[in-house]
């Protein structure tokens, strides 16, 4: 009883730290106005929040049941293991030496800055062709290579909606003109393979009532013309709603990579702005009098507006805008919520700070093995950021919570990172490497996707580990113990 009391007591303030920073972690996504990111956040956080009454709370009441046959012997085999000397502990309490720590601090900043560097390659999205989570060459991915390159229609579609007003596509020539215009532009963009219109299906009918003609394969100037050529176009096709008060533009694209999607809604957008209202305004402005000598009432220049709308890569382009738009602040409410937890508990900026910063390293470099690795940041990879920040600063409060014990209790650093070590080193790299080894299985998976988590998770928990081992007694020495005296074995 005594023993789970005296656990309770040491350990209740790191991990509730780390459990509410985890929580917290999972939380921050809620940010993102996607359904299943924010059903996602909800139960993990739920998952996790729960965590904290079964390790705080039931886990210690169930170790008070377990009774020790000889409690003498167990004590002093536990007080022989604590006196002893470990060689690998003395080599890891050395990177508390002030040349070491530099050298640590420096390799660090380095790390920082390359993976800085690096993850600006990291792609908003898909960064590979196929269905990314499935191996390239798995069936579907092959096929769906195959008929993009073979056929005109691959299976990547964005729908553009033209919408403009009731019976317009017989009406009103300048908005069929428009139409088309857009559509054109838009095959010239790099990354798009085809584009089917309206107004492009009734000028190769137009041209069919023509003996097949290539001179008629134009828009009919003539409403009675138009109406021809558009009487056998019904809903059925897509190109059109029940009064042609909307008409879908349909864009294929060569793949979904994310900067795909990105060049050709760059382009809708710019498009949309040259060729919609304020174009078609100008137009209406230098064609009124045409329209009043043929009878037709002038079309305003609120009469045609081009939406993004639906079709595989419509959501995926959304989806990456919010993921794009959230990304950065939802990291840093993370790391806030961190700093802030770590504050109230330790009163100590620069303890805070010894903390967050190897975190902060690790977090950079996953970005950049993310980009390295072609992993785009996306729906189903975003939760498994905040996951590693969550779940990677509980290496590094466990071990500051019992260094800052040992110091407060007069023990020079080296000698107190040593007895930190003696006492919650081997739990902290056993978790880290149980944690690691468990989702490294991931990367035996036919699914690329949970391969790739599987590398991407194993690296965090692994870095989170060794920053927290290594670097932060280092940043400790460097921010908070620099005016400390140098022990003689400390200089050696």
């Amino acid at each position: 009883m005594h023993g789970s009391r005296e656990t309770v007591k040491k350990l209740l303030a790191p991990g509730v730290i780390a459990l509410v920073s985890d929580t917290i972690g999972f939380l921050t996504i809620l940010f993102i106005s996607i359904r299943i990111i924010q059903e996602l956040a909800i139960t993990a956080s739920i998952g996790v929040a729960v965590i904290i009454l079964t390790n705080l709370i039931l886990l210690p009441v169930l170790l008070s049941w377990v009774s020790i046959r000889n409690p003498d012997r167990y004590r002093q085999k536990l007080l022989r293991k604590a006196q002893g000397q470990s060689g690998f502990w003395t080599f890891l309490a050395r990177f508390t030496q002030p040349k070491r720590a530099m050298i640590v601090i420096l390799a660090g900043s380095v790390l920082f800055v390359a993976g800085y560097w690096k993850a600006q390659d990291m792609q908003i999205g898909d960064s590979e062709v196929g269905v990314p989570e499935l191996r390239p060459d798995s069936r579907y991915n092959r096929d769906a290579v195959l008929i993009s390159e073979r056929f005109s229609l691959g299976v990547d579609l964005l729908t553009v909606v033209a919408e403009t007003t009731p019976n317009a596509c017989t009406e009103d020539y300048e908005v069929m003109e428009n139409i088309d215009r857009f559509a054109w532009q838009l095959r010239n963009v790099d990354g798009v393979q085809k584009v089917i219109t309206l107004p492009m299906v009734a000028k190769v009918v137009n041209a069919g009532w023509n003996e097949g003609n290539l001179n008629w394969r134009i828009l009919p100037r003539d409403n009675y013309v138009m109406r021809q050529a558009l009487s056998n176009i019904d809903t059925d096709t897509g190109l059109l709603n029940n009064d042609c008060s909307a008409m879908p533009i349909l864009v294929f694209t060569e793949d979904h990579r994310a900067e795909t999607i990105a060049r050709v809604v760059a382009r809708v957008k710019e498009l949309r702005n040259e060729i919609g209202v304020g174009d078609l305004s100008y137009r209406m402005e230098h064609s009124t009098l045409e329209k009043m000598a043929s009878g037709n009432e002038p079309v305003t220049g609120e009469s045609l507006r081009f939406r993004l709308a639906t079709g595989n890569v419509g959501v995926m382009a959304a989806t990456n805008e919010d993921i794009a738009a959230a990304e950065k602040p939802m990291l840093a409410l993370v790391f806030g919520s961190i700093i802030v937890l770590c504050l109230i508990t330790y009163r100590s900026i620069l303890g805070t700070l010894c903390i967050v910063l190897p975190l902060v390293v690790v977090s950079t470099l996953a970005e950049a093995l993310m980009a390295v690795y072609g992993i785009g940041l996306k729906v189903n990879t975003l939760p498994v950021v905040a996951l590693g920040v969550g779940i990677g600063v509980d290496y590094g409060i466990y071990i500051y919570q019992k260094l800052d014990s040992m110091l407060k209790d007069g023990y020079p650093l080296e000698e107190a990172y040593y007895r930190t070590l003696r006492l919650t080193g081997r739990a902290v790299i056993f978790t880290g490497f149980t944690l690691a080894v468990g989702v490294a299985t991931w990367m035996f998976s036919a699914l690329q996707f949970q391969a790739d988590m599987g590398a991407l998770l194993a690296f965090i928990f692994l870095a989170n580990m060794v920053g927290a081992i290594v670097m932060l007694p280092a940043l400790v020495r460097w921010l908070m113990c620099r005016n400390q005296p140098v022990t003689e074995g400390e200089k050696a």
